[in-house]
């Protein structure tokens, strides 16, 4: 079993990445098993592997999630960074903390040390509302180039 540190956890987060085509406007999802999914695959600038991956459920569009994963090289394995998760309950186990809504799913040394998922550890947030906003905010959190940034008008110009 591989262990990320929470240092490394948090560098491949902030990670510069850029967005792929298609994720800052999700229009349909492809359903499965009364889910739309989608997935994204994203290289990162120190060349690490980033899957982005969408899911709603067709019947409640609150309950979704975006999750940023982190592909461990070598292995066929997606480590979870972080997951925005819609409305529903949500138990911190270590902490014993409960509470209804939308939550951001962090992973974390210590949950990984507990033999729990790694992104089990999660706090609630008022920063999203939909799987849209869910997108920005995980966009804006974890290293995404704005695509305002990437455009020739934004760059600065070399000397």
């Amino acid at each position: 079993m591989i262990v990320l540190t929470d240092e490394r956890i948090k560098e491949l987060i902030a990670e510069t990445k850029s967005v792929p085509d298609g994720l800052s406007s999700v229009r349909t999802m492809p359903e499965r098993n009364g889910h739309g999914r989608k997935e994204y695959e994203v290289t990162g600038e120190s060349e690490n592997k980033f899957i982005v991956k969408l899911r709603q459920l067709c019947a409640n569009p609150l309950d979704f999630s975006v999750i940023l994963g982190y592909q461990l090289p070598g292995l066929n394995t997606v480590f979870r960074l972080r997951r925005y998760n819609g409305k529903h309950h949500h138990t911190n186990v270590i902490e014993a903390q409960r509470f209804y809504g939308f939550h951001i799913h962090t992973a974390t040394e210590r949950y990984q040390a507990a033999g729990l998922r790694p992104d089990a550890f999660a706090t609630q947030t008022d920063r999203y509302w939909s799987l849209e906003s869910a997108i920005q905010c995980m966009l804006s959190d974890c290293g995404f180039l704005s695509p305002m940034n990437e455009s020739p008008l934004f760059k600065p110009r070399s000397t």
